[in-house]
């Protein structure tokens, strides 16, 4: 939160209990500076024109991102077809996020984010498969019946360190301190924390849609 334009600190100064942020919502709109933040510097997109960007920082060893997934999941069942979504996996340090950033770029690049995103998620946190060394990816991948080798290349590719490259400008564009944390059209961050549920959490996200949708 210290790396944000806001702080408990200033929070409290506005009368607003950070225990129960989920309060706003139960009493009507999100609230700026409760449920979400404005950027006070607009972060890069790379969402075709017309299309409104909405970023999902995540990374695949926090148990908190993997208890968001199946409601992401829903809400990106029914998303809108003016909304454009992709996942940026942080990484704050390079072991064991840095290897894992670059296994979901890899997973992206060969286009088996349909195929192998969820697993990664399961395989760590229920199969207690850490996945943080080479060998384990590659054993991994190879069991899901993928060319092992060709994989393992993707992931030290150029493209994709060019991509890792770009997942921790934007990172540090949105001012992205923990995970899973959602940013939207390069102007606005929230996340669970802000909002006191998954499904509170993806509400703002849909109010925040339809305030750039509506030039507000």
């Amino acid at each position: 939160m210290n790396r944000r334009d806001f702080s408990i600190h200033t929070l409290s100064g506005l009368g607003l209990a950070m225990a129960a942020p989920g309060l706003a919502l139960a009493q009507g709109a999100p609230v700026e500076g409760t449920n979400y933040v404005k950027l006070s510097q607009r972060a890069p997109t790379s969402a075709p024109a017309g299309k409104i960007e909405v970023v999902e920082f995540f990374w695949y060893g926090c148990p908190h991102c993997n208890h968001f997934e199946p409601y992401l999941a829903t809400w990106l069942a029914k998303l809108p077809a003016d909304v454009s979504f992709r996942r940026v996996p942080v990484a704050f340090r390079e072991n064991p996020f840095g290897i894992h950033q670059r296994l979901y770029f890899a997973v992206e690049t060969m286009g088996l984010t349909n195929t192998l995103h969820a697993k990664i998620f399961r395989a760590i946190h229920e199969d207690q498969l850490k996945l943080d060394k080479p060998e384990l990816i590659q054993d991994f991948v190879a069991k899901q019946g993928v060319d092992a080798a060709k994989f393992m290349a993707t992931m030290e590719s150029f493209g994709v360190k060019t991509k890792s490259n770009q997942a921790r400008g934007l990172a540090d564009a949105y001012k992205i301190d923990g995970v899973p944390a959602l940013g939207i059209a390069g102007q606005y961050f929230t996340n669970v924390g802000l909002n006191g549920s998954e499904k509170n959490a993806l509400a703002t996200v849909d109010f925040l849609v339809n305030k750039v949708r509506s030039g507000k």
